[in-house]
């Protein structure tokens, strides 16, 4: 069988054939809710293409729950059956033996970027990197079929389709396979905000938008207005797909705060509690980790305290704090984090990033100059379980958006770079590497497209310029985003591992890391255990968390770390 919802359509036919090929139409049935149907048998064909031709319109277009797009996203789809795969990891429990996400050490990458091949099966190769590195999760940026060759997948127009170009479907649940075969969980990061602007059919199906709400993208997605019901489903049903059929362990839920939801119970409360029920069905933990700016721990608060029930979200604050701390930096929304009465000689603030490390928000309902408001709650230190906040030194918003994707690698010394290293991993939160910062890549990690379409190429081209001139960038200093030599700039070279500084900065991470498991633990943490101060006439930042030290010179780029007697560690 196969069905599409179209409650504004007249008449459905679906087409079936490749393109080139002779097509064979057929009219769909209709039921009461604006479900078209076919029934007939199409498992004597070893590979199906199909489209949908609504109302005799022309062209026929791909099926919005597609599962595969091997012709790109303005083609046919392919029928892929998700159950064929013949998984191995039925032992599997979840990352650490059922602990689940929080308190591991999560590594973010791109599979487009993270090997010159760019596709699932290439990167398998690599995983055996993550495990000495000490990961317990990967967390993968989106998968859904985007416009081109490559990108980094928060264009999607196909969320339940894995992109052609990364191997498709068969090869992700491999990769999930092999994740699990070496003790790591999986998380996907999805997005149900917004789609991409090239190729998204979603609208010529249903009410999947409207215009009641506006977001940065355009029209929102329709979660209260009339025809909410099925685009909601729409979106709970691609989340548990993905658990369900592809194994994957928690999904990364991108700019939440965008999904605006004004009916009486909020989406995210609707899909925390879906993901509950699977995961008792399972028997193992499914996490949901929501990428949120409201500064408010009601987003992990469990559902029936009231919350939105996510498993944890991410804390740009601490980033924030840490980045100013390290590079001086405070142009856009880094202003309030340069900050506070207690400062280095050469100005970098020490009071807000004392803040964020033992309170996770330097917004807790203060004023916010970037927002012009004021910002926040605050946390309650002695009860709030500090694993629930993502903290991270870097991440591919934070490199990505740079006007030319540099790592503060690319400016800092090792030694610096070591000292936000130990802070973030060994404080409360759950820590999140991004790929290639552990052995300070010299890639960078750019923004890049591959769009079709010349006129959205242009105005990409056109709109990244235009935004960082306004921060004194040249044009000619902004990477072309449809070039492939930008895209080509990003992949990492694994050849740098044995070489200086980068395997010096490696052992340095697979020491914090391991450190972090065998003092920490993965038990609840406080951001009432951690403590910070200033000493050595303000030379010397430190933070204690337990049992744990970290005495930072920033004067002479040098940290050390003491752990309760059992070891230390100095870098350099």
């Amino acid at each position: 069988m196969i069905e599409v919802w179209a409650p504004k359509a007249t008449q459905v036919e679906l087409e079936l054939g490749a393109p080139d090929t002779a097509k064979q139409r057929v009219p769909m049935l209709r039921d009461d809710r604006g479900w078209w149907r076919w029934d007939g048998e199409h498992t004597a064909y070893e590979v199906v293409d199909y489209a949908f031709v609504l109302d005799g319109d022309e062209p026929a277009l791909p099926d919005p729950r597609s599962a595969w797009q091997p012709y790109g996203v303005d083609g046919p789809s392919r029928v892929f059956d998700t159950i064929a795969h013949e998984w191995r990891d039925a032992v599997w429990r979840g990352p650490r033996d059922g602990a689940g996400t929080l308190g591991g050490v999560v590594y973010e990458l791109h599979i487009g970027t993270f090997t010159p091949e760019g596709t699932f099966d290439a990167a398998v190769e690599r995983l055996g990197h993550l495990v000495d590195l000490g990961v317990d999760v990967v967390e993968i940026l989106p998968v859904a079929a985007i416009p081109g060759r490559w990108g980094w997948g928060y264009d999607g127009v196909d969320l339940y389709a894995v992109h052609d170009a990364l191997g498709g479907p068969a090869a992700f649940q491999r990769f999930v396979d092999a994740c699990h075969e070496r003790g790591l969980g999986v998380c996907l990061d999805v997005v149900y905000n917004h789609l991409g602007p090239s190729g998204n059919y979603l609208g010529r199906f249903g009410p999947y938008f409207t215009d009641s709400h506006m977001t940065p993208w355009g029209p929102a997605v329709n979660l209260d207005a009339p025809g909410s019901g099925e685009v909601r489903s729409f979106i709970i049903e691609n989340a548990l797909r993905w658990m369900r059929d592809f194994h994957v362990d928690a999904l990364r839920l991108d700019a939440v705060h965008a999904l605006v939801d004004e009916g009486e119970r909020h989406l995210l409360v609707e899909l925390s509690d879906a993901v509950g029920d699977l995961s008792r069905e399972l028997g193992r933990p499914l996490d949901l980790i929501a990428e949120s700016d409201l500064n408010d721990t009601t987003m992990v608060t469990p559902t029936a305290g009231g919350g939105f029930g996510m498993t944890a979200q991410w804390a740009d604050d601490v980033h924030h704090g840490l980045h100013v701390a390290l590079t001086g930096e405070t142009q856009g929304y880094y202003e309030d984090f340069g900050g506070g009465t207690r400062t280095l000689p050469d100005g970098r603030p020490l009071d807000v990033l004392a803040k964020v490390l033992t309170r996770g928000f330097l917004h807790d309902g203060t004023w916010s100059t970037f927002r012009g408001r004021e910002w926040g709650r605050p946390v309650d230190v002695d009860a709030f379980d500090g694993r629930r906040l993502v903290t991270y030194l870097q991440t591919h918003d934070q490199v990505g958006n740079r006007a030319t994707g540099d790592r503060i690698s690319a400016t800092l010394t090792p030694g610096r770079v070591a000292i936000g290293a130990a802070l973030y991993l060994l404080g409360p939160g759950t820590p999140m590497v991004f790929m290639g910062e552990e052995f300070a890549a010299s890639t960078p990690w750019q923004f890049f497209t591959d769009f079709t379409d010349e006129g959205m190429a242009e105005a990409v081209r056109a709109g990244r310029r235009a935004e960082f001139a306004a921060h004194g960038w040249s044009a000619a200093e902004v990477p072309d985003p449809q070039s492939r030599a930008t895209r080509d700039a990003s992949v990492l070279r694994w050849d740098e591992l044995s070489s200086e500084p980068h395997a010096s900065l490696l052992e340095w991470y697979r020491r914090l890391i391991a450190l972090r498991r065998e003092v920490l633990g993965s038990g609840e943490t406080r951001f009432a255990d951690v403590t910070c101060s200033v000493e050595d006439g303000g030379d010397t930042f430190v933070m204690t968390h337990r049992r744990i030290t970290v005495r930072a010179d920033l004067s002479r780029d040098s940290v050390t770390v003491s752990a309760d007697g059992i070891r230390d560690l100095t870098f350099p």
